[in-house]
């Protein structure tokens, strides 16, 4: 069995390619190590002594760094470690970085096989503890450097356990899912449950059988040949699914190519039996279908269509000239308000919030720029906030206006809609905008805001030195 195992494993090796960061060679058999940095463009990492069964009582580190201006993107190729609901005794933990402090990206176990994983900067670190009792093969992953994408929020997938949640394409509703990325979330609730899921919305490229990018649903989830609920791209929102048992897998790839706005969908924990489970099979649901029997479940929305056939009962707006007539009064005290500067923040609100511009390209249209923790976030009239920010540090002043407490130093700035850019308290974040006469910072839903890590001190500082 071993040899079959090891047989599958070198076949990947071969066919990703082999660096010696991981480990030496002697051209049959890898050794990998319990732990090691590995520092290179791209590579194989594996639990120690892979595929034979991994050490009990232990603890392995591995500290992977690719080029700058890169992220790490890490895949896994397979995963066999004791399995627990909450990956209690042996686990994988992988950070978003190379230290416990940073984002952790998730905890695996079990042979349920993660998604792929994103960092944010050109580190991550992956930390395996076993304990004294069951064990297994361990890991094998393949990791590469790649450009990101944005600069944060960029990974996907995990274990959902909670009676309620959602699931979503990475930098939903910001912008486009990435290209070249696949996601799997697991959701399990209590035996006694099945599971209801409702897309709020569904927008993935187009193909009538969904060969490149979709998002798939199987009742169950631990097993790789799960029961498919069904396959879903283009841009109509499935109807409501629910699962037969009490576990989901949701999976989601994109190819090489064209992107979209994603997807974003709720689930719910609720009875079993309090309604009827989804037909299981290998439908796909996707546009301009011209196979009418894989789509059945669907057929009831398409007699709605014809109803636009009343459309031409529709004469009766003919009369409607007169309307306008009684309609224009009701405008006239509108423009009113429009004409006051105060009401024009509202109107911005109601747009999405979608961050344009790089750290590079903003830092010198702006006249401020800093790095400082949100301590207070106040909602003041028609939309607007005023936002209390303890400095880190100011790579760019101006005339910002700078109040001093012993060492700490504090900025009131005023954002015209408290929704974009949307600023959380208790975080940190980088900070551009505008400086009026009276050196009162001012943010608007086009400053560039972005969540601050340390890897953008560097970045920030090399700015600040440049003649703008």
């Amino acid at each position: 069995m071993e040899d079959r195992v090891w047989t599958v494993c070198l076949l990947v090796i071969l066919t990703l390619g082999w660096t010696e960061a991981q480990g030496q060679t002697n051209f049959t058999r890898p050794i990998f190590h319990c732990g090691g940095h590995l520092v290179t463009d791209s590579g194989i990492v594996a639990s120690e002594g892979f595929p034979s069964h991994y050490k009990p009582n232990s603890k392995c580190t591995w500290y992977i760094t690719v080029p700058e201006g890169h992220v790490v993107m890490l895949s896994f190729r397979l995963f066999d470690m004791e399995a627990d609901p909450t990956c209690r005794y042996d686990y994988l933990d992988v950070y978003n970085g190379h230290s416990r402090l940073v984002q952790k990206l998730g905890r695996f176990c079990g042979t349920f096989r993660p998604g792929a994983l994103i960092s944010t900067s050109n580190t991550m670190m992956l930390e395996m503890m076993s304990d004294d009792a069951t064990g297994g093969r361990g890991f094998l992953a393949y990791f590469s450097a790649g450009k990101p994408h944005v600069e944060e929020n960029q990974f996907c997938g995990g274990r959902l356990t909670k009676p309620q949640g959602s699931v979503k394409t990475p930098n939903w509703p910001n912008s486009n899912y990435p290209a070249g990325i696949s996601c799997s979330w697991h959701i399990s609730v209590e035996p006694s449950n099945v599971i209801e899921v409702k897309f709020v919305k569904l927008d993935l490229e187009p193909d009538t059988y969904c060969r490149y990018d979709y998002v798939a649903l199987f009742n169950g989830g631990e097993k790789d040949n799960s029961r498919r609920i069904g396959r879903f791209c283009g841009d109509r929102s499935p109807g409501t699914v629910v699962t037969n048992g009490n576990e989901l897998l949701v999976q989601f790839v994109s190819d090489l190519s064209v992107t979209s706005d994603g997807f974003m969908a709720h689930y719910n924990s609720i009875p079993r039996g309090s309604r009827t489970p989804t037909a299981g099979g290998d439908f796909i649901y996707g546009p301009q279908t011209t196979s009418a029997p894989q789509r059945t479940a669907m057929k009831p929305i398409k007699p709605t269509k014809p109803t636009p056939k009343l459309r031409p009962v529709k004469p009766t707006p003919k009369p409607k000239p007169a309307k306008p007539i009684s309609k224009p009064p009701v405008k006239k005290p509108t423009p009113k308000p429009r004409a006051k500067p105060t009401p024009k923040p509202k109107p911005l609100c109601t747009q999405a919030c979608k961050r344009t511009g790089t750290l590079q390209s903003s830092f010198c249209p702006h006249d401020f720029v800093i790095t400082g923790k949100i301590t207070s976030l106040t909602t003041g009239q028609r939309g607007s906030a005023t936002v209390e920010v303890s400095l880190i540090k100011a790579y760019k002043t101006g005339s910002l206006n700078i109040t001093k407490s012993g060492p700490i130093m504090w900025v009131t700035l005023t954002s015209t809609c408290k929704r974009c850019p949307g600023l959380i308290k208790g975080r940190n974040y980088v900070l551009m905008g505008k400086v009026d006469a009276q050196g009162n910072g001012l943010l608007s839903p086009s400053s560039f805001t972005l969540l601050y890590k340390p890897i953008h001190s560097k970045a920030l500082a090399n700015l600040a030195r440049k003649p703008c």
